[in-house]
């Protein structure tokens, strides 16, 4: 199956390792969750978070969201 959210904005760990992504839903919801990726495997980005499935109103309020739960995360 497709992936068929938009990513709005995507911002990585300082060390590259992790990323948080802010995304909206095709029925105008919005969402975040965070990956990893590991240098030395080329597969790509994985899901870590599982924070995917909560529901927001806006990008602000899943950017939010991540702030509380991802303990790296800062979007400023």
């Amino acid at each position: 199956m497709a992936h068929i959210n938009t990513v709005l904005q995507s911002i990585n760990s300082e060390d590259g390792a992790f990323c948080v992504d802010i995304f909206k839903r095709p029925d105008g919801s919005f969402g975040f969750d965070t990956f990893r990726r590991d240098a030395e495997d080329p597969s790509g980005w994985f899901p870590v978070g599982h924070f995917s499935d909560q529901v927001f109103d806006s990008p602000e309020a899943a950017r939010m969201a991540a702030t509380q739960n991802v303990s790296w995360f800062s979007p400023d």
